[in-house]
């Protein structure tokens, strides 16, 4: 059997390294200047009393300038009878690229315009990535990320797994943008504009 050696493709954007970077440890001691130059700067803006490094001490502290596009904690709206605007369609779970939102559906025959409701909603904050795909998956305004994030850090996995009722009570919202009527039949749909 003859086989031919396997040749690599060759692009055209292929980067080239120059002889220098080619040598390999300049490049080194050109990384760890970089580095030990920002470690000295902040170390002497602290022996001057200063402003160094940002440092918070989180739970008593927080930063004003903390994560502009931080999206935070995940809640549910709700319904005006309290129960959550969600209808179980999963599609928040299917986008997530952790894999972190878990859904169980129940039916409620007697609410003909909203039959379907989550029974469980779990999502699992050690795995979250907080990248709002869900928010932006969800067709009925159902979840929403609020910015504030109290308590947050957890010493153990337990109270990393948010649940149904901290969803719907942490921060109630009831401003959704697809309202549906109320089990008695009367429509709570806003007026266009």
């Amino acid at each position: 059997m003859n086989r031919r050696p396997h040749v690599r493709r060759q692009y055209w954007n292929a980067p080239t390294m120059s002889w220098w970077e080619r040598l390999y440890l300049p490049e080194i001691v050109r990384g760890l200047s970089i580095t030990g130059g920002v470690f000295v700067r902040n170390m002497w803006r602290w022996m001057t009393l200063r402003k160094g490094a940002l440092t918070t001490y989180y739970p008593e502290e927080t930063r004003a300038d903390y994560a502009a596009n931080n999206r935070g904690k995940h809640i549910l709206t709700q319904r005006p009878d309290g129960r959550p605007q969600c209808i179980a369609c999963n599609m928040c779970a299917t986008v997530c690229p952790a894999q972190c939102i878990e859904i169980d559906a129940a039916f409620d025959p007697d609410d003909p315009a909203h039959p379907k409701s989550p029974s469980a909603f779990t999502i699992d904050y050690s795995r979250c990535i907080f990248c709002g795909l869900c928010i932006e998956a969800c067709p009925e305004d159902a979840i929403r990320m609020v910015r504030m994030v109290p308590d947050f850090p957890g010493r153990d996995r337990e109270r990393m797994w948010i649940t149904l009722p901290e969803l719907l009570s942490w921060n109630p919202q009831s401003d959704v943008a697809k309202p549906y009527p109320g089990k008695t039949g009367t429509a709570t749909f806003r007026e266009s504009r």
